[in-house]
């Protein structure tokens, strides 16, 4: 009996991420399509650092400069497969556990959990633009649309502000992990000559930090909408990147944090090529 038991929780450890083929495609589909969208995002926004006021520094913008290039429909359709293959990479660590030591982890599968919410929403949102479902509404409107449901609800103001001050713990952790390198246990270190090892770290860390001081700022304006009760105050991720150029910096600042995105969308690349699973 016990030997049965022994042989079921292996195979359901295989199936989680060590050796399972479908896993392997699944989750380097969906790291890389998550690379595509922050690289446009970041150089959507060095383009509205450089004055083209114009361009939607946001996912949407994103898809639209995408779906505007030769083939651009056939790309967007392959970035919303590549997200719904990371949704469902994340729900079999759910699930099943993900690779490594401490995978199966309840705390680690609640977060593969989170993660396959997320990406879900992300996913559906990119195939519905693919199938001509355009949204015309930037992130920033369906930010404050969004906040302002909320704050209809009895306890809305403080959904509000929970939401918000999760966004911003989740900036300071991700920011966090990045200078800590705690990427480097998921990685196929000895498949990587020192150079390429060097340029990973590079894009890991800046790319990191740059990714967790987006979510630190949008979650910031979510706590202050939800404290001066005003959904004006929220701010989806266009306005987030427009205002690093509205501070004493201007608009180096907004070049900076943009190119660190483009350089975490270059990391997910090197995750898609290198990570183990």
């Amino acid at each position: 009996m016990r030997s049965t038991t022994a042989r079921a929780g292996a195979s359901a450890r295989r199936g989680a991420g060590s050796g399972s083929p479908a896993v392997n495609v699944l989750a380097r589909a969906g790291l890389t399509a998550r690379g595509v969208v922050y690289v446009l995002v970041g150089a959507l926004a060095v383009q509205v650092a450089l004055d083209d006021k114009g361009k939607q520094a946001d996912r949407g913008g994103a898809l639209t400069e995408l779906a505007e290039q030769p083939f651009g429909a056939l790309f967007v359709w392959t970035v919303g497969i590549g997200l719904a293959a990371m949704a469902l990479w994340r729900l079999s660590e759910a699930v099943l556990g993900a690779a490594g030591p401490g995978g199966r982890d309840t705390s680690k599968r609640l977060l593969a959990g989170v993660r396959f919410v997320f990406y879900s929403f992300v996913a559906v949102s990119v195939i519905s633009f693919a199938a001509g479902r355009k949204s015309s509404d930037s992130s920033d409107k369906q930010s404050k649309d969004a906040t302002a449901r909320v704050f209809d609800l009895p306890v809305g103001r403080w959904l509000v502000a929970l939401v918000g001050v999760v966004i911003v713990g989740a900036g300071v952790w991700i920011a966090a992990r990045a200078v800590k390198r705690e990427y480097r246990k998921h990685l196929k270190l000895s498949r990587m000559s020192q150079p390429t090892e060097n340029a990973v770290d590079l894009l890991g860390v800046v790319g990191g930090v740059s990714r967790g001081v987006v979510f630190f700022a949008a979650g910031c304006f979510a706590v202050t909408a939800a404290v001066k009760y005003d959904p004006g105050k929220a701010k989806g991720l266009d306005d987030t990147l427009r205002t690093f150029a509205d501070t004493s910096a201007g608009p180096l600042l907004l070049v900076a944090i943009a190119v660190g995105l483009v350089l975490f969308g270059l990391f997910s690349f090197a995750m898609a090529r290198w990570r183990k699973v």
